[in-house]
């Protein structure tokens, strides 16, 4: 590798930060102020100083997402030293000549870089021709070796460097050709772009749209499977996503060139032939294995085939093999995604979950002070402080938290003075397992609170016992709940998470601080049973084993440093 791809080509926070303290211009407390600003900044970048460039447009963006609970600041001590750092980078444009835009191009870039016309090619690639100009490559030597080098460089210094971006790449640089005078006639290539061809469900055959409709109609009745059970109705939320999973297949049949007449119905969109070709066409999107929803989709084409009796025998036959061929590797797909293992390497580093856990008491403050001249909103703020309590304690679903009762699932059964207890009865939960938390004084309080001073802001004058009452009737919307639930957890602890996503943080830290013990996360979280949960956790046993390993090792060098001694 060329040693450009590991070595900024422009003036780094390190140099940067020599030419401010050399600054016999600047007061002394401000050098000191603005050095450790830019070395705090670095810091909290998580990126080598000399592998950041020292001006301000390069790290505008990454400023600004920023957050002071994560950096262990105050949100005003964080303020400051951004408002430094940005100080500090101005100056140096300005004062040392460091340019506000990266590396000074060549003369024959600047000539070629003053014929594009168009602003938005221009922006597109000043970045490649600053890093040719730093590294003596002429327009004219541009290839595909050098955009692997470039793009390795844009990630070495912290940029994206995707198949999206070299594509916007090599179509601007490509839109020049023969365009713009004395501009290099070699075409780059680029990644090919996701395919953006959708058909608009009302332009497929009627008889199929019919026939997917009487089948989802179906499905809001009780019936009996083939094994003679009864099977309940699906929910609303479910017949969507089914609906949305027979429009994406007939979509992607399309794209594989099946034309539309032969989608007359669900017998034609259910044949192997049709199948087969819509179930790869997922593998090659998911790679090398088979994703959970190919998987399950291939079984789900099986048992519609054969509910519906669409199809003959030797077409069931095949659909039968095709789901077999899928079923193989849905062991690989069990246990967390890589974004849920991504967030609870988060939430099991120390101090992470204690900003959660403690956030709702300092919300309950924050709706103290505005309750005298803001009610409403103080009384959002409870609301949201409660939820998020009850979460943490109790890590229910969604559907269930905005469906709470007062005095039907939210009781005190030892009287007006004792603790509140959560309960669902089995017919109120998704899977029909039944649901019971007691809570624990300090939830029960901040509760008590919130039904005697806030609850009545919301109720608005109802007649009703929803503990989330929604604005006009009923209960709070699920989906707008748990958007502002997880908007008032990032703005205020820098931690991305959906209100779902305490179940996995639950199970987790059970895990941790009891291993091996999945009924226990199986009870805490209402699962059928403890394979269930198993599966759900599969990826979390390399980590604890690891900081097992890690404790082991430690120990083993205190011991090896202490007899040194």
């Amino acid at each position: 590798m060329d040693k450009s791809e590991f070595t900024l080509i422009e003036t780094s926070f390190v140099q940067g930060i020599e030419l401010i303290l050399a600054a016999a211009e600047l007061p002394e407390q401000t050098r000191r102020h603005w050095a450790t600003s830019l070395r705090q900044v670095g810091k909290l970048l998580d990126r080598p100083l000399g592998l950041i460039p020292a001006r301000y447009s390069a790290v505008r963006a990454d400023l600004l997402n920023l957050h002071h609970a994560p950096a262990g600041m105050t949100a005003k001590t964080l303020q400051n030293h951004k408002s430094n750092a940005k100080s500090a980078l101005l100056w140096l444009a300005k004062e040392k000549g460091i340019p506000q835009h990266g590396t000074p191009l060549s003369p024959a870039w600047a000539v070629l870089r003053a014929e594009v016309k168009d602003s938005l090619v221009r922006m597109r690639l000043s970045s490649l021709m600053r890093f040719a100009s730093s590294t003596g490559i002429a327009p004219d030597q541009i290839d595909e070796a050098f955009m692997a080098r470039f793009m390795a460089y844009r990630r070495t210094a912290g940029q994206k460097a995707g198949d999206a971006e070299r594509r916007l790449i090599a179509k601007a640089w490509n839109d020049n050709i023969g365009k713009v005078n004395n501009w290099p006639a070699r075409a780059l290539t680029a990644p090919p772009p996701k395919s953006k061809i959708e058909v608009p469900w009302e332009h497929f055959p009627a008889g199929l749209r019919q026939d997917v409709e009487d089948y989802l109609e179906t499905l809001t009745r009780l019936r009996k499977g083939r094994d003679g059970k009864r099977i309940k109705r699906l929910a609303p939320s479910t017949l969507t996503t089914r609906r949305r999973e027979f429009i994406a297949a007939a979509r992607m049949a399309v794209k594989q060139g099946i034309p539309m007449s032969q989608l007359t119905s669900l017998a034609g969109l259910l044949h192997p032939d049709v199948a087969e070709l819509v179930l790869d066409a997922y593998l090659k999107k998911n790679g090398e294995t088979p994703a959970l929803y190919t998987i399950d989709l291939a079984s789900r084409f099986y048992a519609i085939a054969i509910e519906t009796k669409c199809l003959g025998p030797a077409e069931y036959a095949r659909l039968a093999e095709i789901r077999e061929t899928f079923e193989y590797h849905r062991e690989s797909c069990k246990g967390l995604t890589e974004k849920n293992l991504v967030f609870l390497r988060h939430v099991l580093s120390p101090k992470v979950w204690g900003r959660v856990v403690q956030l709702p008491y300092e919300m309950m403050e924050d709706a103290r002070r505005l309750h005298n001249r803001a009610s409403v909103r103080a009384a959002v703020e409870a609301q949201m402080a409660v939820a998020i309590a009850i979460e943490s304690i109790a890590p229910v679903r969604l559907t269930n938290l905005t469906n709470i009762r007062l005095e039907v699932n939210l009781t005190k059964p030892g009287g007006p003075n004792s603790n509140y207890w959560l309960a669902f009865p089995d017919y109120d939960v998704k899977n029909r397992v039944k649901l019971n938390y007691p809570l624990p004084e300090r939830v029960s309080a901040l509760i008590d609170e919130y039904v005697q001073i806030f609850w009545p802001t919301l109720l608005r004058g109802r007649n009703e016992n929803w503990l989330f009452p929604g604005m006009r009737s009923g209960a709070k919307n699920k989906i707008s709940f748990g958007g502002q639930i997880s908007r008032r957890i990032l703005k205020l602890t820098g931690l991305r998470m959906t209100p779902h996503q305490f179940r996995h943080a639950a199970g987790a830290i059970i895990l941790k601080a009891r291993p091996g013990e999945y009924e226990l996360v199986r009870q805490l979280l209402g699962h059928k049973n403890v394979q269930t949960t198993m599966n759900s956790y599969i990826g979390l046993d390399s980590i604890f084993a690891s900081e097992v390993f890690t404790g082991i090792i430690s120990n083993v060098v205190a011991s090896h440093l202490e007899a040194a001694e």
